[in-house]
């Protein structure tokens, strides 16, 4: 990989009440000041390895080719899964091998290699921060050119798992919100192709005691407070509610069912 101006993005659980996030730079900085460092999030909910890897997989790959992406939810630090540096679609991953990966990469090939060289980590290890002394100073040596063999042996197997996928007919579509984000808007795992590709006159959508009858197009298609169903950024069925919650207004929370019927 190219070692002028390489990009490392962050995304952890840390919050930012306390060192950790700091921590983090400070370790990769004092191996590459030359780095470029950019926060993609540092509030996912705690030990939450599916809403990491969600807020990573729709943001990771618009960077440009080469960029190295540290992933710090890691509720088994200290433990013997394996820390990755993992390779996929020419972007770098770097973290532990607990199923975050598999949720990112997809039905893209990968490589991956265990993080094994100390010379590539901090002489002192903590028992709880890997993230600090395995993980950073494994992105910024790779961020000057190492390459990902030198780190390790090759991987053959990740902890793998898998997003629910909708159930579907010519009567309807069952799925799950598998994600929440900041603003509490109930993201699907109903993707717009496969509405786009149903047959039907009209739809009921059901979220909790909730009913809708229409996707529209933008939250303002409907009053202040209301609830509405559209396709979000990420491609997926969201219901939302306009400058609102949907999460707190419909008491509807992720792995709950959201159902639609098809009307002939």
């Amino acid at each position: 990989m190219s070692a002028e101006s390489p990009i490392i993005t962050l995304t952890t659980d840390f919050g930012y009440q306390d060192y950790y996030v700091s921590a983090l730079k400070a370790n990769i900085l004092s191996i590459n000041r030359n780095v470029r460092l950019f926060d993609v999030s540092h509030s996912i909910p705690a030990q939450d390895i599916m809403a990491g890897a969600w807020v990573i997989k729709n943001s990771a790959f618009l960077y440009p080719k080469e960029t190295i992406h540290l992933c710090v939810i890691d509720p088994g630090v200290g433990t013997e899964r394996k820390p990755l540096l993992f390779e996929t679609d020419g972007h770098y991953f770097i973290g532990p091998d607990n199923g975050l990966f598999s949720l990112i990469t997809g039905e893209r090939p990968w490589k991956a290699f265990e993080i094994a060289n100390p010379d590539f980590m901090v002489s002192e290890i903590s028992g709880t921060f890997h993230g600090r002394d395995i993980f950073a100073p494994a992105a910024a040596h790779l961020s000057k050119g190492m390459k990902p063999e030198a780190f390790g042996p090759a991987v053959d197997e990740i902890k793998t798992y898998r997003w629910a996928t909708p159930i579907h007919d010519s009567q309807g579509i069952q799925g799950w919100v598998v994600h929440i984000d900041g603003y509490g808007n109930l993201i699907t795992n109903i993707p717009e192709s496969l509405l786009r590709e149903a047959s039907y006159s009209a739809l009921k959508i059901y979220a909790g005691t909730t009913k809708l009858s229409e996707i529209h197009h933008t939250y303002q298609n409907v009053q202040t407070g209301e609830p509405v169903a559209l396709f979000g950024s990420s491609g997926m069925l969201e219901i939302s509610v306009n400058q609102g919650s949907a999460e707190e207004l419909l008491n509807v929370h992720k792995g709950a069912s959201v159902s639609v019927v098809f009307q002939k």
